[in-house]
């Protein structure tokens, strides 16, 4: 099978939309999904910065949502028509797996990362023949097709506009998944969300749709003003750089305003029970501790890329400190919940969104580092309106 896929030949180096070779059908628990739509992640563009660990030639992108067009063996649990949304892969039958929680799965690096599963090796080519990294993430879709494994496709309602649907497998899921599953945040709960991104507003939008008051850290206005208008009290912070996914700022160069962590105490009347922080910036993070009441729960969602360093006292009376992965999340379980709520109009994830043709990859690249999408989403010439 062949069809047109961006091709990531080197870490330097633009996206090619080129012919790519799909060989052979689903095998057994596998689906092809036509994609409507994929969104840019972050997580994308990190493969640059990968130090050669995620194998190139790759066809990347992990945001996926599109129909299923066929399905390999009897227990896939989907059928052709079904239109899908795509998550992270996970090996299903590991401690954590079991434990309903995949995005803790023995496996996740190597099947999302560097380099897949092995199976998948020499299925995928390109025109030449030459062959690129096993499935990305168990998707590859920044292309017009994908095959998956059923495990990572979550049906949704024929409905919904499913070219729209792709970042509720990761970016949307992380920030939200981070609310509702690692916090349980509910009425009453303060939550601090620091950088105002696709994966803080996310979390945004759920902290208020759960009822819990928020506060939004961010330096520029308007990403300030959109966590406003999905209930956030805003708060500004200082210096940052602008990049896609890391929400405020890169983990250099950023120095908070003097008292940001008092703000926070008194926006929140003495202290957030919860802080949830997408930035990866050391001072932002202290500052972040210092604003919890005792037992506050602060979590990270970006990779760290230097030595942490916390202040004397931060983690004092009972804080503190976490990693979260694609929001503790089981996709299947999810995903629905947040189409529901934005079908009751309290996840308005769609007004985040830019749609970008496939051909305009680069663009779109180019887009999100400099700030001007929250949230950009890849729709291939054959599924474009």
């Amino acid at each position: 099978m062949r069809f047109d896929a961006a091709v990531l030949r080197s870490y330097e180096g633009g996206f090619a939309v080129e012919e790519v070779v799909l060989n052979g059908g689903p095998a057994d628990g596998e689906v092809l999904v036509r994609i409507a739509g994929c969104g840019m992640c972050r997580t994308d563009l990190a493969v640059r910065r990968s130090a050669g660990r995620s194998p190139l030639p790759a066809v990347l992108g992990h945001e996926g949502a599109g129909v299923v067009v066929e399905t390999g063996g009897p227990h896939t649990g989907l059928s052709v028509g079904d239109h899908v949304v795509l998550s992270f892969d996970s090996c299903g039958h590991c401690r954590n797996c079991l434990g309903a929680a995949p995005a803790y799965c023995d496996s996740f690096a190597a099947l999302n990362l560097f380099g897949g599963r092995k199976e998948d090796a020499a299925r995928f080519t390109d025109a030449a023949g030459g062959e690129l990294a096993p499935r990305w993430f168990g998707q590859s879709s920044f292309a017009e097709y994908a095959m998956v494994p059923a495990r990572n496709a979550v049906r949704v309602d024929r409905s919904l506009p499913v070219e729209l649907l792709g970042p509720l497998g990761c970016g949307f899921l992380t920030g939200a998944g981070a609310v509702f599953n690692s916090f349980g945040a509910g009425p009453g709960d303060t939550v601090v969300v620091l950088g105002a991104g696709a994966v803080g507003l996310a979390a945004v939008m759920a902290a208020t749709a759960a009822g819990a008051v928020t506060v939004a850290v961010d330096r520029y206005p308007e990403r300030l003003d959109l966590a406003e208008r999905f209930g956030a009290i805003p708060l500004r912070a200082g210096p940052a750089d602008r990049a896609c996914g890391a929400d405020l700022a890169s983990s250099s160069g950023l120095v908070p305003r003097p008292g940001l962590a008092e703000r926070i105490q008194r926006l929140t009347d003495g202290g957030a029970r919860y802080a949830l922080d997408t930035t990866a910036s050391a001072p932002l993070i202290n500052e972040a501790l210092r604003a919890l009441r005792p037992t506050g729960h602060l979590g990270l969602v970006a990779r760290l890329r230097t030595a942490l360093s916390l202040d004397p006292g931060t983690l004092d009376r009972g804080r503190r400190i976490s990693h979260i992965c694609e929001g503790d999340a089981v996709p299947a379980l999810l995903i629905p919940r947040l189409t529901r709520l934005w079908q009751a109009g309290r996840f308005p994830f769609d007004q985040l969104i830019r749609r970008y043709p496939l051909a305009a990859i680069n663009e779109a690249e180019r887009d999100c580092d400099a700030g001007r999408v929250v949230k950009p989403v890849l729709v291939p010439e054959q599924s474009a309106r």
